[in-house]
């Protein structure tokens, strides 16, 4: 019976070609759509899964309170968090603490090369988390001072096929330090990555006569615990505030910002933490469920299409139907029959699917900036989703199809008097409404996304990055020879013709201060009214080299002997001091730490990072000997010839140090990149949808059409003329788009209202982010139907009422 069924199925496929390749097309294009969408969405809800003690680990958070008002989140607090939380609470297992390190130039004998990712890492990190030790013991491997472990492909990069255990390395050129492990190079799911790890106990021993296991006003150090199994955590979180308080005792009170302890869950990092100090940029996972939502939305159209165009055939098939029905056929075999016929059009879907993605994985790395790979067609992450999607397909968009178009009665039929029911005319249009709707759902989002991003890059930032090249911090230096070098650098660079400025800096624009100062306050104010500030260290060009505009006030100048001791507030900073007018604010004093500064400046608000962020209160603090980035400001149009010369002075004034340097308008729109390729995979999809759901329509508008042929020959013959013909045909399909618009605008409009309001500087939802949409659905759904309906309407009315 099933080998009848597949022969009847095939010929039904091949006998109408074009209506199965609309289907097959359409499926295949859903099915590959969404199984691109389930593999992004399974990778980035796999980060940090594969940790033997996941659900026990948790990182402590730290939230920073000025009087009662949350002020700034870390991913990273105090130091002494650690081992405080683990001595008073036996909920505590264990705990890892990482204190990121910067770049590190790295030596063995004749080899040197420069790592990024370095941090220090706790006696028990191999023991909480399951990064695979290769060589060493897992207990032993951090527990003594001046050792160290290695990524594997840092290790092969070094010492080749030797076994580096036991080995003396140099981190930058001066600490001989021991080599005690290997560790596997981390995967790409985890919200964690470095390719050297210093024991901890390096750092404590550095840091001698102070004690940072005491430090709760330190912060920089990411802090996880080993939960022991069934800990309430709302619980465990209560206990905190009264040991900080006990154990910080006036140094924790002092500044006025309390510190919050928090847990986070390890799984969560990834998607659900973007705090200050994060280790790695987090994902989103709003971004993963709203493409989750697309790839729903896409393969769903293609299902509608296969119901549409289908029941759409039902008068076509009805003879069949009788006919089998009147030489004993049972309903059920029927609907074995037709249901085999979306079994078997699901399946080639699946293999013309199957194609696409490994033609278009390539691509799709390169859009969303994952490295998904051909290893994952082997992967049961991607053969149960494709799995599925099969079955589920081929069962509810075969179903009703086939108890449709197994109900017809063989005397009705058979006797040419079958009709198209007003209920199944009905559902069709309802389920074109459903698919456009979605559509210009989808349409209105991409444009909105795009508005977005082109708002942001057009904005004043308040502060000059054109033409301007940034070089990374020397790793390298002699800290009493450093001033001397820094200040020949920069007049030997000032020398070229091709530069303008040079500045040096803790941070440059387009990234975050992570100098957070507490209990800033007026001079001779009480310690209750410090608040918290961002700083930026700077020499004495910084505001002229970035052109930033002073509201009052002056520029650092060597002229005054007094400015190591000046402060620069910005616009921000002098409103929370308590001055609305900055000019108040020029010449007070203000202890910073103990020590007392002079506001010598007010600039005006700028953007230190992306307009997703609000202005924030920044004070730059002159530190003549800055060991920061340098900033150089070039002549337009001498890029590439002042290059080769920097670089020339570079090597000169900080030899062994690699010269790597980047545009800053480059590297300020890297903040945007996310939301770029957000808006670029939101575009691609919904390009798909739109295709699906027109692949659809043209399908459906064949069928109308071929229905309504004979209504168009007497139309003729009585006068109408092909245009009003036209018209009639386009009128249907237009209200259906404009049905769908009327659906899908509040929703659209409340969903980008949603997502707008993620950002401190938004643009301004306007009318055209949906009329667009609407013209261009339209305009493609009519050229999709204009075919049909202009060669329906040309027909010679003699050949459609031959018959009658």
């Amino acid at each position: 019976m099933i080998k009848s069924y597949f022969k009847i199925a095939w010929r039904n496929i091949v006998r109408n070609k074009a209506f199965s390749a609309i289907n097959i097309v359409g499926l295949a294009l859903g099915i590959a759509a969404c199984i691109l969408i389930l593999q992004y969405v399974a990778f980035e809800l796999s980060f940090d899964n594969f940790h033997a003690n996941g659900d026990q680990i948790y990182r402590v958070r730290q939230d920073r309170y000025n009087e009662g008002k949350l002020s700034t989140e870390w991913a990273a607090g105090a130091f002494a968090v650690g081992n405080s939380f683990k001595e008073a609470y036996p909920e505590v297992e264990d705990y890892v603490k990482l204190v990121g390190r910067g770049a590190t130039i790295l030596d063995y004998g004749d080899r040197s090369f420069k790592v990024e990712k370095v941090y220090l890492g706790s006696a028990s990190f191999f023991s909480v988390f399951s990064y695979p030790l290769l060589n060493g013991n897992a207990k032993t491997a951090l527990t003594e001072p001046n050792t160290i472990t290695l990524s594997a492909s840092v290790a092969k990069k070094l010492f080749g096929n030797e076994n580096p255990v036991g080995k003396i390395v140099k981190l930058n050129k001066r600490k001989p330090s021991k080599v005690t492990g290997v560790f596997a190079d981390m995967p790409a799911n985890t919200h964690f990555k470095t390719d050297i790890l210093i024991s901890y106990a390096t750092f404590l021993n550095d840091a001698k006569p102070d004690n940072p296991e005491l430090a709760w006003q330190w912060d920089g150090c990411l802090t996880y615990l080993k939960l022991r199994k069934g800990t309430d955590i709302p619980k465990l979180e209560a206990k905190f505030p009264a040991l900080v308080d006990k154990l910080a005792g006036e140094d924790h009170k002092k500044y006025h910002s309390a510190a919050v302890y928090l847990l986070q869950p390890l799984k969560d990092i990834h998607l659900y933490s973007h705090l200050m100090m994060e280790a790695e940029p987090n994902g989103d996972g709003n971004t993963v469920y709203l493409l989750l939502g697309i790839a729903f939305f896409i393969v769903v159209i293609a299902w509608v299409n296969y119901i549409n165009l289908s029941t759409a055939r039902a008068i076509n098939r009805a003879r069949e139907v009788g006919v089998r029905k009147a030489v004993g056929s049972q309903r059920s075999q029927l609907i074995g029959q037709f249901m085999m016929e979306s079994v078997l059009l699901n399946g080639l879907a699946v293999v013309l699917a199957l194609i696409l993605v490994a033609l278009s994985l390539p691509k799709f790395n390169e859009i969303s900036g994952q490295q998904l790979s051909f290893a994952l067609l082997g992967s049961r992450m991607f053969w149960l989703p494709l799995i599925t999607l099969f079955i589920v397909g081929a069962f509810f968009s075969g179903l009703y199809p086939a108890f449709v178009l197994s109900g017809f009665k063989p005397v009705v039929v058979l006797k040419g008097k079958v009709s198209t029911s007003s209920k199944g005319v009905l559902l069709r249009k309802s389920l074109v409404v459903f698919q456009f709707a979605a559509s210009l759902f989808l349409l209105v989002g991409t444009l909105t996304v795009f508005q977005q991003i082109r708002y942001m890059r057009q904005q004043s930032l308040g502060i000059n990055i054109d033409q301007t090249l940034v070089i990374n911090p020397p790793i390298v230096a002699d800290d009493s020879t450093f001033m001397r070098q820094m200040s020949a650098f920069k007049d030997e660079l000032m020398r070229q013709s091709g530069v303008k400025g040079v500045t040096a800096s803790t941070v440059v624009p387009g990234q975050p201060s992570q100098w957070n100062a507490g209990g800033i306050r007026l001079k001779g104010k009480d310690e209750s009214e410090g608040k918290q500030y961002r700083i930026i260290g700077a020499d004495y060009d910084f505001l002229k080299t970035y052109d930033l505009k002073l509201l009052s006030g002056r520029n650092f100048s060597k002229d005054f002997g007094s400015d190591p001791k000046a402060l620069i507030f910005n616009k921000m900073a002098v409103k929370q001091l308590g001055f609305n007018d900055p000019e108040q604010a020029v010449g007070k004093e203000v202890n910073f730490w103990g020590e007392i500064f002079t506001i010598v400046g007010v600039t005006d608000n700028f953007h230190q990072q992306s307009l997703k962020d609000a202005y924030e209160p920044l004070i730059i603090r002159l530190i003549p000997d800055i060991r920061g980035y340098f900033s150089v400001k070039l002549t337009t149009g001498q890029a590439n010839t002042s290059v080769a010369g920097i670089q020339s002075e570079w090597n000169r004034f900080f030899p062994g140090n690699p010269f790597e340097y980047s545009f800053l308008d480059d590297r300020f729109n890297d903040q945007y990149k996310a939301d770029q390729r957000f808006g670029q995979v939101f575009g691609v999809f919904t390009g798909l949808a739109i295709l699906v759901a027109c692949l659809g329509l043209f399908g459906l508008a064949s069928f109308t059409t071929a229905q309504r042929t004979k209504e168009i020959g007497i139309r003729k013959v009585l006068g109408s003329s092909v245009y009003a013909i036209v018209e009639m045909l386009y009128r249907e399909f237009a209200i259906l788009i404009l049905i769908s618009f009327v659906i899908s605008a509040p929703l659209a409009w409340f969903a980008t209202s949603r997502w707008l309001n993620g950002y401190a500087f938004r643009t301004d939802i306007q009318w055209w982010l949906f009329a667009a949409p609407f013209v261009l659905v339209l305009v493609i759904a009519l050229l999709t139907v204009s075919f049909q309906s202009i060669k329906a309407a040309l027909m010679n009315p003699v050949k459609s009422l031959r018959s009658e």
